[in-house]
């Protein structure tokens, strides 16, 4: 919504769950960054909003924007809180920021994951700086947040560089993103280092067929997607590396997204490794204009120490809408959900959904999800 520059934008989701036990309503996972499902495995509901109020004066473009947010029985959080300004005679096209500002670059949405992602912290930087036909943005973040600091005597700092707009071949771009991390106070130094590469191909073999690949390493204090990594002065960091791929598809009536993924963590201190393997896809089929059918099949493994653990999901839902496209919103749904792991997943999450040794569970509810 923009009135008279002021603008008003947000995200939602919430609903009942009627069948669940144990104060499971949902979070079936084995704990891998792209193995939650989300359809009709939610586990959550909240809201947050964006207010966004637009300026001119002598030239310069500028804009306040503050983002609160609450979710399930915490506090009301501060997730953005910042200024930007843009139009100056010596760089016209770069827009300057500072505060607290969330740079999501991309998502994979059926997994609720943002895998390049470098905001969330107190900082200031620059966007949109033209290099050479693409595009650069610079941050450079302390630990501290609106809502919390470091403690006394620990100490985090992070640059990043994001170029973007890179062209390849015909309905083809490359993005990458730099981190860097340095720091004190924190456990087993404060350095870290990371680098994802993305390539977004439009019409992927067929037009309506989208792709996009994503490579990944880092290293110490330095997360995967380009946020900081366990800087609480208590935990030390992992080395991470991931390659996923994600297709978005929509072919008349019928859409959807799917996602393969492979990650591997390895603690910095104790070297202990995990690899995590995901494959799953979410459907959907418009029987009519503001009637889908929804479906949602996944497969995950975690490897670690231990017996291999192993959960799959299913989801059914029927949902109502305001168009027949995929991504369509609001979506009202109602669902039912079934999980099957084996032994070893139930023995790691014996305090949530696997408690008493339970191997499976059927989730039946209601959910809106709505973005503005």
């Amino acid at each position: 919504m923009d009135v008279a520059g002021f603008e008003f934008h947000g995200y939602s989701r919430g609903g009942p769950v009627f069948n669940y036990s144990d104060g499971v309503k949902g979070n079936l996972a084995l704990g891998g960054e792209l193995q939650k499902y989300r359809l009709g495995n939610e586990g959550d509901n909240g809201i947050e909003v964006d207010f966004i109020k637009r300026f001119e004066t002598n030239g310069i473009k500028w804009k306040v924007h503050y983002m609160p947010a609450k979710w399930g029985s915490g506090d009301i959080t501060t997730e953005q809180a910042f200024v930007e300004m843009g139009g100056f005679d010596f760089a016209p096209e770069a827009k300057f920021w500072a505060g607290q500002r969330r740079l999501r670059i991309q998502d994979v949405h059926i997994v609720d994951n943002f895998l390049m992602n470098y905001g969330d912290n107190q900082g200031a930087g620059v966007t949109d700086v033209p290099l050479m036909g693409a595009k650069l943005g610079l941050g450079v973040f302390t630990g501290d947040k609106f809502d919390n600091s470091l403690p006394n005597g620990v100490k985090a700092r992070r640059l990043n560089a994001d170029i973007s707009e890179i062209n390849t071949n015909p309905g083809g771009t490359l993005r990458v993103l730099l981190t860097s991390v340095s720091g004190s106070g924190q456990v087993n130094g404060g350095s870290g280092s990371g680098i994802s590469v993305s390539h977004n191909q439009k019409d992927f073999l067929v037009p309506g067929l989208n792709n996009a690949l994503f490579l990944q390493t880092s290293r110490g204090h330095a997360r995967i997607d380009g946020e900081f990594e366990s800087i609480d002065g208590k935990s030390a960091g992992k080395r991470v590396n991931r390659i996923a791929d994600s297709i978005g598809w929509q072919f008349g009536r019928f859409g959807g997204q799917a996602l393969i993924g492979y990650q591997t963590n390895k603690a910095d201190l104790t070297g202990v490794e995990t690899k995590d393997f995901s494959l799953g896809g979410r459907g959907s089929y418009a029987f009519t204009k503001n009637f889908k059918g929804l479906t949602e099949l996944s497969t995950t493994t975690r490897k670690g120490t231990g017996p291999d653990q192993r959960l799959s999901k299913v989801t059914l839902a029927a949902a109502l809408a305001l168009d027949q496209d995929f991504w369509s919103r609001p979506e009202l749904r109602l669902y039912v959900t079934k999980a099957n792991w084996n032994r070893a997943a139930a023995v790691a999450n014996a305090a949530t959904f696997g408690a008493g040794g339970k191997t499976s569970r059927t989730l039946v509810g209601v959910q809106y999800e709505v973005w503005w």
